[in-house]
């Protein structure tokens, strides 16, 4: 496994570089963030990863160790290969990728080139528990969004609406605007109840 280079940088491109370590040449596919943290200087360093598949072995390059773990982590959900993997971190920066992970936001990543509705919803589903623990991220904006949610969908269960039915609609009110009080929740899922 190769997990780093270090060495001579020969070419630099907004999807690749050339790095020369020892006398070898590494073509190393990169994201548009690690495209601009990459120094123009002689001597630089990248984090890496081997995609090994039956036809091919291809090198991933990040500038950061955090930017390579979000990228594991994204190619562990089915339906996320490589390639959109990079697009993620060519449109997003690894801040916002964690954040709308946490907060579930399905907008933001569904903005991403070759994400559609489900597959968005997936990786949420897959990877918020372990973006959250794993880098001790504040779930408080989702731990807000649930206690005003829990809130509103115990006031519309007493005032006679079905949990499941009252659940769908206050689901899709706080995917549109998160930042909602109670109050308001409740007076918008009335109207579409």
């Amino acid at each position: 496994m190769i997990t780093h280079l270090k060495g001579k940088l020969v070419e630099k491109n907004p999807t690749y570089a050339i790095i020369e370590c020892s006398g070898v040449g590494y073509f190393v596919n990169i994201s548009l963030n690690t495209y601009s943290q990459i120094p123009n200087s002689e001597l630089v360093t990248l984090f890496t990863q081997l995609i090994v598949k039956e036809d091919s072995h291809t090198l991933y390059g990040f500038t950061s160790t955090l930017e390579r773990e979000i990228f594991k982590l994204l190619i562990s959900v089915s339906g996320i290969g490589p390639s959109i993997a990079r697009t993620m971190l060519s449109s997003l920066s690894v801040e916002e990728i964690q954040k709308a992970l946490a907060t579930e936001n399905v907008v933001v990543i569904q903005s991403v080139k070759g994400i559609g509705a489900k597959t968005a919803q997936k990786v949420i589903i897959e990877l918020k528990d372990k973006i959250v623990k794993t880098y001790d991220m504040e779930d408080s904006s989702a731990i807000l969004n649930n206690s005003v949610k829990d809130e509103a969908l115990s006031a519309l269960e007493v005032l006679g609406f079905v949990k499941r039915q009252a659940d769908k609609v206050v689901n899709s009110i706080l995917k549109e605007t998160p930042d909602l009080s109670v109050e308001k929740l409740i007076k918008l899922a009335l109207k579409k109840l």
